[in-house]
């Protein structure tokens, strides 16, 4: 029988913390040693006390799935990185600065990152970047995403995930590429840039669509979830694939061999 891998999963109380824990406690492959918050909370999960982001809660894991605050995300990893400690960052919204020390941490334990644990969302990425590189400069690009009211940033991770895409697909530098960043409007411009739309609205889980137009015709690539669940499961899929991988930054595409 294989041996079940021992997962601490932060935000415990979170949306998507919550929903780790569902998805784990149901599939064999995992049992949950460690549920935490970064401040105290006197409460259990599965029988397991709500603990802090601290050497002694993660000792007894292998594996710390992560989805919380880029400055939690970053306690964590100086954590575990003291432990030799793998990690599955799925938390969004890092600065370039917070980007470079995570790649750091990366030289001594494996960390798969992830903008969106979704499988579809990661294919997206891919044919973003095949598009934009096929279709050249006379085609100007711009994202649109929708996610529920009590999504604080924007524009969202996977949005920006979907920029990188057409960066790449150029050979540009994203953080160059970055145009304006709308929230909540009807209808907004390409241009010379990526321009962003956000909408903050009801309990939408997640849609993404990008937009490229030669001002002759325009190519749309989009994606829907319907189930939050699709980011758990993706999550642990990452921590299955962790499980014997050396130290170095991996991301959906590795776990999917995406060229």
């Amino acid at each position: 029988m294989t041996k079940k891998i021992k997962l601490a999963i932060t935000g415990c109380m979170g949306r998507m913390g919550q929903q780790i824990i569902k998805s784990a406690q149901s599939d064999k492959n995992f049992v949950i040693t460690a549920v935490t918050e970064n401040r105290p909370i006197n409460k259990k999960i599965d029988k397991i006390s709500v603990g802090l982001n601290n050497e002694e809660t993660f000792k007894n894991t292998d594996i710390i799935i992560d989805f919380t605050t880029p400055k939690c995300t970053l306690d964590v990893l100086k954590i575990a990185s003291k432990l030799k400690k793998k990690v599955v960052i799925g938390t969004t919204g890092f600065t370039k600065k917070e980007e470079i020390i995570i790649k750091s941490y990366s030289r001594k334990i494996p960390i798969l990152k992830a903008g969106n644990m979704s499988l579809g969302i990661n294919l997206l990425m891919y044919l973003t970047e095949i598009a934009s590189a096929s279709l050249g400069n006379n085609y100007l690009s711009k994202i649109f995403e929708t996610h529920h009211k009590y999504k604080k940033d924007h524009p969202s991770g996977t949005a920006l995930m979907l920029g990188k895409g057409i960066a790449v697909g150029k050979n540009k530098d994203f953080y160059k590429l970055i145009g304006k960043k709308y929230l909540n409007r009807k209808s907004f411009p390409y241009g010379k840039k990526i321009n962003f739309n956000s909408i903050r609205k009801g309990e939408i889980i997640g849609e993404h669509e990008v937009k490229f137009s030669s001002g002759k015709e325009i190519i749309t690539l989009n994606h829907e979830a319907f189930d939050r669940a699709l980011y758990s499961e993706g999550a642990l899929s990452a921590a299955k694939w962790l499980k014997n991988k050396k130290p170095g930054l991996y991301s959906m595409r590795n776990l999917l061999n995406f060229k």
